[in-house]
């Protein structure tokens, strides 16, 4: 086999289907080697909404998203993805051409330093080289899916793309941790669970990916804990259960710091620091219940447990009394608050944010995929979109790039075509990946796309109202939505109010796209923030 054929029997063995991406010159020799083997070549609009694709892949799948760029302004084009899937810690392998190995050291045309820049926001930047390829992506593959998980960035230089491999054996790495280690420092934390009155659980990435949601559920109605959400985990616990309090740094973002600093103890169950958008500002002790040790530092732990989060839970319900801890009386009381808080600030006769969120989750199915961009929006469906199970709610919130949520979505409906899949976005996001419509009534992904269309950068421009300056630099000029899908072959509906709205979610879109244009008064915006 060549490098390229190594390669992509490596992909097809790791069970990973399908490449996205953005081609040149070095990646012809990959693309056949692809095509034979088998695998899909997703070709994206460009190299970064590709390498969004691949984050959303690796969310949905817990395997390594893999996306594909050329040299020079194609790899620097995927950097911002690749940065957004090392700070939402998604496993990805993304590849990138490079001009020849004798010319690449003295070359100045399209030849950047790609090991340089991929360095600082990936786990590992390599080279994939004839005599050390099945290594190096064996390496890159164990790397990639290791807590936290990340991104791995690969080059291939054109002289190696076709070179007979002299490594080229296929053998997959163990992918999963068995067993686990344990860390205890400072108080035992049975008996500091047992003390405790108003304990809370406070759940992230980790818990998700780890499928923790169970054990969460046991240990809190052992105790008698609240349960609080990172906005990235959402779906790991059932957001009805009557010990689940909420999102933590989303809308409502007062309410929720109120009840985490109203518990005397917080265990911290696969919670990632980089989910915070607010400072910690907890006293109360912090266990830190995680497969890595507690090195952001954050939040200072008195305790620390290392290991398989579900059976280290688990192992906690069995060792502690039972206990009525938070009475549900006041968490109902909180839940219904945090109701209010969300709906403060409507304006009548109007279509608000708070609305549109409201008509979607009693409109579509409740085991709908959904994706969400950055902006006002993401902060209100953060908190007020419900996903029934893991891996069902695509958000970046580590990064946070705006762009994210479009291509998030084609990932989701190419790869999972029988699930009804939304996409929130704003009208800004939307304006940076708007070309992605067409791959995706090109994919034929019935898809729906719903955006919040106030013409404005409002997280900006609410800085700019609280500073009583003018805005500046935060308008988007209307674009004529409708005629805007439809010219890249989609379908389009504009809903002024929230009877139209529920009738558009409510339509077929058929085997293309269907973007509704919500056009909302943004003055819930500044209440809310």
């Amino acid at each position: 086999m060549n490098l390229s054929e190594t390669c992509a029997r490596y992909l097809k063995a790791a069970g990973i289907g399908t490449v996205f991406g953005y081609p040149g010159d070095p990646s012809v020799g990959f693309l056949e080697a692809c095509r034979t083997e088998g695998i899909e070549f997703v070709l994206a609009r460009r190299e970064g909404t590709a390498g969004l694709m691949a984050e959303a892949a690796g969310m949905l799948t817990g395997r390594p998203g893999v996306c594909l760029s050329t040299l020079g302004p194609g790899s620097t084009n995927l950097v911002n993805a690749v940065a957004n899937a090392w700070l939402d810690r998604v496993p990805m392998l993304a590849l990138s051409g490079q001009i020849d190995t004798a010319r690449a050291p003295i070359f100045t045309h399209q030849v950047v330093d790609q090991r340089a820049i991929f360095v600082p926001v990936s786990k590992w930047a390599a080279d994939l080289a004839p005599n050390t390829v099945g290594t190096v992506l064996r390496k890159a593959h164990r790397t990639a899916v290791a807590p936290r998980p990340g991104p791995v960035h690969l080059t291939m230089h054109a002289d190696h793309v076709t070179a007979e491999a002299e490594d080229d054996r296929i053998q997959l790495p163990p992918t999963e941790t068995a067993g686990q280690v344990l860390i205890h420092s400072g108080t035992l934390p049975e008996a500091r669970i047992a003390a405790a009155r108003r304990p809370l659980i406070l759940f992230g990435i980790s818990a998700m990916q780890s499928e923790a949601g169970p054990e969460i559920v046991a240990l809190a109605e052992r105790i008698g804990a609240a349960i609080v959400a990172g906005p990235m985990a959402k779906g790991t616990v059932d957001e009805a259960h009557p010990r689940f309090a909420g999102t933590l740094d989303m809308a409502c973002q007062g309410l929720m710091w109120d009840v985490m600093r109203s518990a005397d103890l917080v265990i911290c169950a696969g919670f990632d620091a980089v989910e915070l958008i607010k400072p910690w500002s907890v006293s109360a002790p912090v266990i830190h219940i995680d497969q890595l040790p507690n090195t952001d530092q954050i939040y200072a732990a008195e305790t620390e447990i290392v290991g398989s989060i579900g059976p280290m839970l688990a192992a906690l319900a069995d060792a502690v009394p039972a206990a009525p801890g938070w009475p549900e009386r006041a968490l109902a009381d909180h839940r219904a608050a945090l109701q209010t808080a969300f709906d403060a600030g409507r304006v009548g006769g109007v279509l608000n944010p708070s609305d549109v969120i409201r008509v979607a989750r009693d409109v579509l199915p409740a085991d709908s995929i959904a994706s969400t961009d950055v902006g006002s929006h993401k902060l209100l469906v953060g908190q007020g979109w419900r996903p029934q199970g893991t891996r069902r709610f695509l958000m970046t919130n580590g990064l946070s790039s705006m762009g994210f949520s479009l291509p998030a979505a084609i990932a989701a409906k190419h790869l999972m075509p029988d699930e009804t899949v939304i996409c929130f976005t704003g009208d800004g996001g939307l304006a940076m990946v708007q070309s992605e419509l067409r791959l995706a009534a090109s994919l034929k992904l019935g898809l729906k796309v719903l955006v919040f269309v106030d013409n404005s950068l409002n997280r900006i421009e609410l800085k700019q109202m609280a500073r009583q300056v003018p805005s500046t630099g935060t308008v988007i000029e209307e674009t004529a939505l409708a005629p805007l899908a439809e010219s890249m072959g989609c379908h389009a509906i504009m809903a002024e109010d929230e009877t139209a709205l529920a009738d558009a979610l409510a339509a077929d879109p058929g085997d293309v796209p269907l973007v509704i244009g919500a056009r909302i008064d943004p003055a819930q915006y500044a209440a809310q923030f």
